[in-house]
C-alpha cells in the first residue's frame, strides 16, 4: 500500500476514509473510558471489589496509557505508523474480549492496563498518519478539527452508552466494543497509508525508561491507596516511597546518560510547559477523582442505575462535545491564560457547588450546576493548555511537548484518584450506613476540589501566553 502524500491535490476520498477509520479509533477509546466510569458500582458488586481494588481498573488504564504514551509516538516515528497503529488496535480487541470473561478483579485489572498502553501507541500513530496525509494548512486543520471532535463526542456518547450496556450487563461494556474495532482494523488495513519502514530500530528505542516510569507511577499509586489500611508511618509505606524515590531517580540518572531519552530533561526548564503540564495534571487529575466518588454516591448511595448516572453527567460531556472545536476564536481574542484560568475556575466552582450532596439531594438543584460548569471548563482549558505547552519550544521537540503533556494528563488522573480513594476509605464513619458513607465522599470531594485550586493557582501565576494571528493554524493543529 503506497503512502498518500500530503499534497492538497492528491485529497482524494482515499485520504478522508483513512481519516475516518483513525477517528473510529479514538473514538472507542474515548468511549471505553466513559462507559467504564459508569459501570464501575456494577462491576464492583458483581466481583466483591473493595473501594481501593474499585480504583484500580480506572487507574491501570490511564498509568499504561500515561506510561508508554511517550514510547508509543517513537515506536511510530521508528517502527512504521501505519504498523503501529494496526498493531495497537488489534491488542485493544483481544484485551476488551478478556475483560469482558474476567471472573475475577485482578484479570480485569491487567486488560485495563493493557488497553492503557494499546491506546498508548494508538493514539500517537494515529495523529502522526493525519499530519503526514493531510498536507499543512485548511485541509489539515479541518483533518484535526474532526479527529478532535470525534474524540469529545466518543466521551459524551460513552457515558449513556455504558449506562444502557451495564442495564444489560456490565460485560457488554468490553464486548461491545469489540465487533466494531474488528471492522476498524479491517478497514485500517485496507485504508491507512503506509509509511514504509524504518531502520536502526534498537539505537533509538528507551524502553528502559518508559518501563521505570511507569513502574514508578504504579507503586506510588499502590502506596498511596494502601497507606490508609497498612499505616502512613508503617514501615511498608514508608519503604515503598522511598522505592519510588529511588525509581524515578534511576529514571532520570537513565535519561541523562543514555543517547536517545524518552524525555530530554532540558525541556522542562520552559517554564510555560512545566506549569501547562501541572495544569494538565490538576485538570484531569481533579474530574478523574471526582467522577469516581460521584458515580458511587449516585449508584452506592443513591440506588440510581448506571443509565440514569451516565445521563446525569451526560450534559457536561455534551458541552465538551460542542465547545471543543469552537475555542479557536476565543484564544485570539483573550489569549491563552485566561482561558485555561476561566476553565480551572468554572471546574473548581463546580467542585464546591457538588460539596452540597446529601442523603436526598435533588439532582436540577446541586448536581446539575456542577456537570455543566465542568464541562464548560473543560471545553475552555484543555485545547489552550496544549498551546501553552507547545509555546516557545523548539519545532524538533513540539512532539515531545505535546507528548509530556498528555502524559501528565494521565498520571494527574492515577495519582488524584489514589489519594481521593484513600480519603474516602480514611473518612468513612464508623458503623456503616448511608451516613457513613456520605462522610467518606464528603472528604474526598474535597481533594478533587483542592486540587482543582492548585491548578487554578499555578495558572494564575504565570504571564499571559499571546497567540499572534498569522499562529492561530499552528496553535490549533497543536492544540487538536
Amino acid at each position: 500500500m503506497s503512502e498518500i502524500t500530503p499534497s492538497v491535490d492528491r485529497l482524494s476520498g482515499r485520504a478522508w476514509a483513512a481519516l475516518l477509520v483513525l477517528c473510529g479509533a479514538l473514538f472507542l477509546d474515548a468511549l471505553d473510558v466513559s462507559m467504564i466510569g459508569v459501570a464501575l458500582p456494577s462491576i464492583r458488586s458483581d466481583l466483591h471489589l473493595s473501594t481501593s481494588s474499585l480504583q484500580w481498573v480506572v487507574s491501570a488504564y490511564v498509568l499504561g496509557y500515561g506510561g508508554f504514551l511517550l514510547l508509543g509516538g517513537r515506536a511510530a516515528d521508528l517502527l512504521g505508523r501505519r504498523r503501529v497503529f494496526l498493531v495497537s488496535l488489534g491488542v485493544f480487541v483481544v484485551a476488551s474480549a478478556l475483560g469482558g470473561f474476567a471472573h475475577d478483579g485482578s484479570l480485569l485489572i491487567a486488560t485495563r492496563f493493557i488497553k492503557g498502553v494499546s491506546a498508548a501507541f494508538t493514539a500517537p500513530a494515529g495523529l502522526s498518519i493525519i499530519t503526514t496525509t493531510f498536507a499543512e494548512g485548511q485541509a489539515r486543520n479541518k483533518a484535526l478539527a474532526a479527529y478532535t471532535a470525534t474524540g469529545a463526542t466518543g466521551f459524551s456518547l460513552g457515558l449513556v452508552f455504558g449506562g444502557l450496556l451495564t442495564e444489560i450487563g456490565w460485560r457488554w461494556v468490553f464486548f461491545l466494543p469489540v465487533p466494531v474495532a474488528v471492522l476498524t482494523l479491517l478497514a485500517g488495513i485496507r485504508l491507512v497509508p503506509d509509511s514504509g519502514r524504518v531502520s536502526r530500530f534498537r539505537k533509538g528505542f528507551d524502553l528502559a525508561g518508559a518501563v521505570a516510569m511507569t513502574g514508578g507511577m504504579l507503586l506510588l499509586v499502590f502506596t498511596l491507596v494502601e497507606a490508609p489500611t497498612a499505616g502512613w508511618a508503617s514501615a511498608r509505606t514508608l519503604l515503598s516511597l522511598a522505592a519510588v524515590v529511588a525509581i524515578f531517580g534511576l529514571f532520570v540518572r537513565h535519561e541523562q546518560r543514555t543517547a536517545t531519552p524518552l524525555v530530554r530533561l532540558g525541556i522542562l526548564r520552559s517554564s510555560s510547559l512545566v506549569r501547562a503540564n501541572l495544569g494538565a495534571m490538576t485538570l484531569f487529575g481533579g474530574w478523574v477523582g471526582f467522577q469516581f466518588i460521584a458515580t458511587l454516591y449516585m449508584q452506592q448511595l443513591r440506588g440510581w442505575s448506571a443509565l440514569d448516572t451516565g445521563l446525569a453527567i451526560f450534559p457536561g460531556g455534551l458541552l465538551v462535545a460542542i465547545l471543543s472545536p469552537r475555542i479557536a476564536p476565543l484564544v485570539m481574542r483573550f489569549g491563552v491564560t485566561r482561558l485555561v484560568v476561566a476553565g480551572m475556575a468554572s471546574i473548581a466552582v463546580g467542585y464546591a457547588l457538588f460539596l452540597r450532596v446529601g442523603l436526598d439531594s435533588s439532582y436540577a438543584s446541586v448536581m446539575f450546576p456542577t456537570f455543566v460548569l465542568a464541562g464548560l471548563g473543560f471545553a475552555l482549558a484543555f485545547g489552550p493548555l496544549n498551546i501553552a505547552a507547545t509555546n516557545g519550544v523548539a519545532p524538533e521537540e513540539q512532539g515531545l511537548a505535546g507528548g509530556l503533556l498528555n502524559t501528565s494528563f494521565q498520571f494527574g488522573g492515577a495519582l488524584v484518584l489514589a489519594i481521593v480513594t484513600a480519603v474516602n476509605n480514611a473518612n468513612i464513619g464508623r458503623g456503616g450506613g448511608q451516613q457513613a458513607l456520605l462522610d467518606g465522599f464528603h472528604a474526598a470531594l474535597f481533594v478533587s476540589l483542592a486540587v482543582a485550586l492548585v491548578g487554578l493557582v499555578a495558572m494564575l501565576q504565570r504571564r499571559a501566553v499571546v497567540v499572534p494571528a498569522v499562529a492561530e493554524e499552528v496553535a490549533f493543529e497543536e492544540a487538536a
